[in-house]
């Protein structure tokens, strides 16, 4: 399964974007789905988790309340609305197909590294 992710750009603080991420070569349906980012210099960090069914989900610290992660099982697709962006939440932001139905935060439940799509926001 290939993912790619899309729908970045370059927004101003306080602002709201919304990231796409698309499966193609098998569905990903019955997968958990997630989102990290890596910013300059920086570790990649969990952003959000959905599960396979989007029943569950889960939300790293910095984005709790700001982020929403959706998904259309029948478009093979994972949403990730960004509110009230801040300069900090600039990255790449890649998507990734858990290995299970659900996954948490850590990398390794995670395979199918899609190729990111840049955020940046402007103060």
């Amino acid at each position: 399964v290939q993912l790619q992710a899309s729908g970045g750009g370059l927004v101003q603080a306080g602002a709201s974007l919304r990231v796409s991420c698309v499966a193609s070569g098998r569905a990903v349906t019955n997968n958990a789905v997630g989102w990290f980012r890596q910013a300059p210099g920086k570790e990649r960090e969990f952003v959000a988790s959905i599960s396979w069914n989007g029943g569950a989900s889960l939300y790293g610290d910095s984005v709790k309340g700001r982020f929403t992660i959706s998904r259309d099982r029948a478009k093979n697709t994972v949403y990730l609305r960004m509110s009230s962006l801040k300069p900090e939440d600039t990255a790449v932001y890649y998507c990734a197909a858990g290995r299970k139905s659900y996954s948490g935060k850590s990398f390794d439940e995670y395979t199918s590294w899609g190729q990111g799509t840049q955020v940046t926001v402007s103060s």
